[in-house]
């Protein structure tokens, strides 16, 4: 079902709620044209009407034809195609030109990208998270085959009656996939068919045929619901409230009757948990009850607790977990001290973020006897104090991985163990796992050891002090962070001669004050600091990962937890060498064994130009998706034949597994056994893409957020994605994306040309494609929807005039003083800066 408009969604759901199921509907031609009016610009068919209304009967059927009919010959609607129709009403066309119709349209067309398919966060990195990655669409990229529908269903082919039973992964509010074993390929379903599934449950799916070579079905029945709750926004109306669902895949509103608001009033952000699903009527909505409010829809407090609940993240963690860690004592025992290597008379530190509480790696340094160097890279001994039979166990297994939000972080352990016991605070003696390394002065690797330890870190660095350190050569400890420095990018070096990938996305990051308000927006910048501990990392997961795979030449092979990612998909790489191709770069894909030296070769040439963040990022979607399995399948991003997550056991519950195969093989344990170690990989990869969904939109709400304080200030952006209804538009300096709509650009219609990623301008041909820049205004930030507007200068009256009196000044042989009639913030090449 699509979405429906704030106004008319109560008052028409409503109705079908109240009325008896079999009751016949009287079909007025006032609210068949209520529809259109609260959709203005949209194109709505018939059968869409149908659903909207909860028709049942033919006779309904009829009225609702015979209404569009006479609203037709009215003059009222448009006949677009078949039985497609769209509002003519000259003040609801320009009603359609509002912020709110802007925000409508963007729930129902999804931007044309340059590769479609893909999914985000493929290149491996060792700060907090994966780098987040700022997407155009929301919809469709973790699941395989999405595509925008078309307007019209043709007739589908090879009729069949077979069932499979798969997982159900929504693509769009248009249609979803369904996931199956018994599929070769990923079965499409049109929501009016989904029989009201949702993400991630389990159904039974009958096979209608196949539509331009992909199958198609009906789900006949939901077997297991995993989840079903929605976060949105309450409607109340006439004692009754709709909730309309956040998640823009979400193809239904839920109904609430009075006695299921529990107190919740109209316009908060609630979590709702659906009670009754339609059998066969998709005409009605699933009905509700209102399980937690969060607050006034568009606070801070009520957003971002709504995007935990959204997503399924925890508050708290239960009593009996943090008893348990509250019961763990905090003297380490001798005999414990022992048992380890000692490690506290070495020179050791960390180097976190400045904010950082939880310090889960240490870096010492030594000078051996022979003149190379002994590098440990220090990790916290987590399953020390995380017994496998805990209760703690228990909750960060369930959790998989902490969670880091914009303004707070949803750890995967409870403070005492994350920023406490298991903390490398400095001046303080600690428990680690240890990978240990002899290197020379180039990095070269002569000898490894892995074993449990015990440090003293004699500082805590963070990242902008070390690199002080590494720029000016002075300061404490300056001679060892810079020979580690050294070290590090000849490392760096070999494992790019070997094949590695240079793409990065960028990372946006906030300031923000106290009360948690964005003051700014910047990116990222990574600096040698931060690559000296990566390097660092990534060395210990890399070997700890081939340790284990070539333990004692068994068959079959010792099981462990492996970081793999496959090389790209040939079809995929195709396309994005198309698109790179329309900005003038060239990628021979002839040689696979040169595939890395190509995208690198890319990389560099892209690199401070307007394209770079378009190309860099569609780079990294065309690629695989990063997962955890059991299979030794290598890491083609970091090229690395065999790798690991050994180093953030605080944040990440595969470090954890990883840590407990490692100590039981090297105390001589038997082979463990693989399935469950498997089913537990599949858990924390989904995990993973679940936490990185919720710093998305956590991100994206604090852009939001950000922009509304300053409507009608000018920025220079690119274009980062393009629908039928409108272009995106990226802001360079502080990477926030919004929308122009492309009925709103004057003296010109623009339409959507997506085989070539461009809009093409009908009256001027002007071309506008991706990537190219753009000066904007601010017109809009919308909070509730997490949407922003924008307005494309160069294109209002007063430019338009200026411009074309350039032209006749130039065609005349003189040009003005200073060549340029752009504004200064352009000309000067920086973007709009905040008002303070």
């Amino acid at each position: 079902m699509k979405r429906k408009d704030e106004s008319a969604a109560p008052r028409a759901s409503a109705k079908a709620a109240r009325a008896p199921k079999d009751a016949p509907l009287a079909v007025s031609k006032q609210l068949v044209y209520r529809i259109f009016a609260d959709n203005p610009g949209k194109v709505i068919s018939y059968r869409q009407i149908s659903r909207r209304l909860g028709v049942t009967t033919k006779e309904e059927r009829e009225q609702i034809f015979a209404h569009l009919k006479a609203l037709r010959s009215a003059g009222q609607l448009t006949l677009i195609q078949n039985d497609d129709y769209r509002l003519t009403d000259p003040a609801a066309q320009q009603a359609a030109t509002e912020p709110a119709s802007s925000r409508r349209n963007r729930r129902s067309a999804e931007p044309i990208v340059p590769v479609a398919n893909s999914q985000p966060l493929d290149v491996e990195t060792e700060f907090g998270q994966d780098p987040v990655v700022h997407r155009r669409r929301e919809a469709g990229f973790d699941f395989p085959d999405t595509e925008r529908p078309e307007r019209r269903r043709r007739p589908e082919r090879e009729e069949t009656t077979d069932t499979i039973t798969g997982t159900v992964a929504l693509a769009t509010d248009k249609y979803a996939f369904v996931i199956s074993e018994e599929s070769e390929s990923d079965v499409r379903v049109f929501t009016d068919r989904l029989k009201f599934a949702m993400h991630g449950d389990t159904v039974r799916v009958r096979l209608r045929g196949s539509r331009d070579g992909r199958p198609v079905g009906d789900v006949v029945e939901v077997l297991k619901r995993v989840r079903p709750e929605v976060v949105g926004r309450l409607q109340v109306q006439g004692g009754i409230g709709f909730v309309k669902p956040d998640n823009r895949k979400m193809y239904f509103d839920v109904f609430v009757p009075f006695e299921n608001l529990h107190d919740a009033r109209n316009g908060e952000k609630v979590l709702v948990r659906i009670t009754e699903f339609p059998e066969n009527d998709f005409g009605r909505s699933p009905m509700g009850e209102v399980v937690r409010s969060f607050g006034p829809a568009g606070q801070n407090e009520a957003e971002i607790n709504a995007i935990m609940a959204e997503f399924g993240l925890p508050f708290e963690f239960p009593i009996e977990v943090e008893a348990e860690s509250e019961a763990i004592p905090d003297i380490i025992p001798v005999a414990e001290i022992a048992r380890r290597r000692d490690f506290r008379d070495i020179t050791t530190f960390t180097i976190d973020p400045a904010d950082a509480k939880d310090f889960d790696d240490a870096l010492s340094l030594r000078k051996l006897e022979n003149g190379h160097w002994e590098v440990g890279v220090h990790i916290a001994d987590v399953t020390h104090y995380v017994k496998a039979t805990s209760e703690l166990e228990r909750e960060a297994k369930h959790r998989a991985t902490s969670v880091y939000l914009v303004d707070r972080v949803i750890p995967m352990l409870p403070e005492r163990l994350s920023n406490g016991l298991c903390s490398l605070r400095p001046e303080e003696d600690k428990l680690t796992f240890s990978a240990v390394f002899e290197l020379d002065s180039t990095g070269k690797l002569y000898d490894s050891w892995f074993g449990k330890t015990i440090i003293h870190s004699d500082r805590r660095f963070s990242y902008e002090e070390a690199q002080e350190r590494i720029e000016s050569k002075e300061g404490d400890y300056a001679e060892e962070i810079n020979v580690l420095n050294d070290m590090a990018k000849k490392i760096c070096a070999a494992r790019f001669k070997q094949g590695a990938i240079s793409f990065e996305t960028q990372e946006v990051k906030f300031r923000l004050d106290e009360n948690g308000k964005p003051q700014g927006v910047y990116v990222k910048e990574r600096k040698d600091a931060h690559k000296m501990i990566e390097e660092f990392m990534l060395l210990a997961n890399r070997k700890v990962a081939e340790f284990v795979f070539k333990l004692k030449n068994r068959k079959p092979r010792m099981t462990m937890v492996y970081r793999t990612h496959d090389a790209p998909d040939p079809d995929r790489l195709q396309n994005f060498a198309l698109f790179a191709k329309k900005f003038g770069h060239d990628l021979d894909l002839t040689n696979p064994k040169k595939l890395s030296n190509e995208l690198n070769d890319l990389s560099n040439e892209v690199m401070g130009r307007p394209e770079q963040n378009v190309i860099q990022t569609l780079a990294v979607r065309t690629m695989s998706k990063a997962k955890y399995t059991t299979e030794p399948l290598g890491h083609f991003g970091l090229a690395f034949d065999h790798y690991s997550h050994f180093t953030s056991p605080i944040r990440r519950y595969p470090d954890m597994m990883a840590h407990r195969l490692l100590q039981h093989y090297l105390e001589g344990g038997k082979n463990v056994e693989v399935e469950p170690v498997e089913e537990e990989c599949k858990h924390s990869s989904e995990r993973e893409k679940i936490a990185a969904s919720a710093e998305r939109a956590s991100i994206k709400y604090k852009q939001v957020e950000f922009m509304s304080e300053v409507i009608g200030e000018q920025f220079k952006g690119v274009v980062s994605g393009l629908t039928e209804w409108g272009m995106y538009v990226e802001i360079e300096e502080n990477k926030c994306e919004g929308m122009i709509r492309l009925s709103e650009i004057p003296g010109d219609f623009f339409e959507l040309d997506k085989d070539n990623y461009r809009v093409v301008g009908q009256r001027t041909k002007r071309i506008i494609q991706f990537g190219d820049e753009m000066l904007v205004t601010v017109k809009a930030a919308n909070l509730l929807d997490r949407t922003i507007d924008f307005e494309l200068v160069d294109n209002r009256p007063d430019f338009v005039k200026r411009r074309e009196q350039d032209e006749r000044s130039s065609r005349g042989g003189s040009r003005r003083s200073g060549g340029s009639n752009r504004p200064e913030r352009e000309r000067s090449g920086k973007g709009g800066s905040r008002r303070r």
